[in-house]
């Protein structure tokens, strides 16, 4: 990599290609993407590559490629014909599912970014959890199995309960907890059914120790090799069996980033993993015998975590990203210092959506955005089937996260919807 920053004043045709920041299963991606487009737009000419032509992305890019993005051969392909016309600076990639394809065209542009090693490494459970045993870093008791009679076997040594996971999908796809051997079956049948768009599961499945104690993400950055943290957001998940995340919030100088044991052991997974520039997304359960990594992301965190950090601290996660893969140093100055959390709204049962409808805030109640992210006509499913299935939002401020939760509780009142009730046919059978 360059030692010099790369530059926009360089070359006034010079573009950072963003790859994979559109829509997903009828959601409406805007909420959850504009701030990080407009902020990548603030430094640089932008060209996106996506799986269909550009709507609200259009007033930030200056042009736009509709492709298969989970597609290795043809993001590189097209990456080189993009580059045979004007210079290809950096790619922005914080989309999970297209992480893999970006790191490839990369690769092949010889531009900066995470390679295709070190992204393989972050989506693959598997191979996480390899790495950062032989680093030395705490992590659960963990096997790989392809049948239900391994799960078995597996779990009795483990010791109920335990999770059972595929190896490399996000937003708790295919994840549930196993508290008995009468349960795995069921449990086995649902996390091997479990998909994402363009990836391609392996068909051998973790079954690891259930760990206790909250969890918490940390949103941070790899500048030459150095890790530094930006935000922490602590999770709300329920469901259970399932690991539905409802919700997170977000402190302004929460005491974890000043966690010393914490940071290193986070600086030591990035150096195992081989991050040397980027931005990336880390879960860490704080058990009963400290803190344990669940999972590193060679991206952004999803939920608006990051939107979160930026209204709590002032730092721009956006701006960040697209400097270190850019080779600029970032900044971490944020100015602000507030709790912001943020509340997901889900139906209590499978349903088709006719209507939502938004209420205006009171003025002091704390709430600073409300949005829907469904339109009507789309259907919702809880988990196994789906484990997003939101039709709403509510962003909130308070002194503390204690006041934010509460103001996120009342939030609920001012969204109402309409639905219709369908049946959803059972996944892999019943846990």
């Amino acid at each position: 990599m360059s030692t010099q920053p790369v530059s926009s004043e360089t070359d006034q045709d010079a573009v950072l290609l963003v790859i994979g920041i559109g829509s997903q299963k009828d959601r409406d991606s805007r909420p959850y993407r504009e701030y990080l487009l407009s902020a990548a737009a603030q430094r640089f000419k932008l060209w996106l590559f996506d799986s269909n032509e550009p709507t609200w992305q259009s007033e930030y890019v200056v042009g736009a490629n509709a492709l298969n993005c989970y597609d290795p051969e043809a993001v590189t392909e097209a990456a080189r014909r993009l580059a045979e016309q004007r210079p290809v600076i950096g790619m922005f990639c914080p989309d999970e599912g297209t992480l893999l394809a970006a790191s490839h065209a990369a690769a092949a542009l010889g531009v900066p970014g995470m390679s295709v090693d070190t992204v393989t490494a972050c989506r693959d459970k598997k191979t996480t959890r390899a790495l950062l045993t032989r680093a030395g870093i705490a992590q659960p008791r963990f096997t790989t199995v392809r049948s239900p009679g391994e799960a078995l076997r597996a779990a009795d040594d483990l010791e109920y309960p335990v999770v059972l996971k595929p190896r490399n999908l996000g937003s708790s796809l295919g994840v549930i907890k196993v508290s008995g051997p009468d349960e795995m079956a069921g449990a086995f049948g649902i996390t091997t059914a479990a998909a994402y768009p363009g990836v391609e599961v392996p068909d051998d499945y973790i079954v690891e120790q259930y760990l206790d104690g909250p969890e918490v993400s940390i949103d941070g950055a790899v500048f030459d090799g150095a890790y530094t943290p930006m935000f922490v957001g602590r999770k709300q998940v329920g469901g259970e069996p399932y690991f539905v995340e409802t919700g997170h919030t977000v402190t302004a100088g929460d005491p974890l980033l000043e966690d010393e044991a914490l940071i290193a052991m986070l600086q030591d997974a990035h150096t195992a993993l081989g991050i040397t520039h980027g931005t990336t997304h880390t879960e860490v359960k704080l058990t009963s015998r400290g803190p344990v990594i669940v999972e590193v992301n060679g991206r952004l965190g999803g939920d608006l975590i990051p939107y979160l950090g930026k209204l709590a601290t002032g730092i721009d996660p956006g701006l960040v990203a697209v400097d270190v893969i850019t080779d600029r140093r970032p900044d971490f100055t944020g100015g602000l210092s507030r709790t912001v959390g943020i509340r997901f709204f889900g139906p209590e049962e499978d349903c088709r959506v006719e209507r939502i409808t938004l209420a205006e805030p009171a003025p002091g109640d704390g709430v600073l955005q409300l949005a829907k992210v469904v339109s009507p006509g789309v259907e919702l499913y809880g988990p196994p089937k789906d484990y997003v299935a939101r039709y709403a939002f509510a962003v909130a401020e308070g002194a503390d996260q204690e006041e934010c939760n509460k103001r996120l509780d009342a939030a609920g009142a001012l969204v109402s919807l309409e639905s219709t009730p369908i049946s959803s046919a059972p996944i892999g059978g019943t846990p």
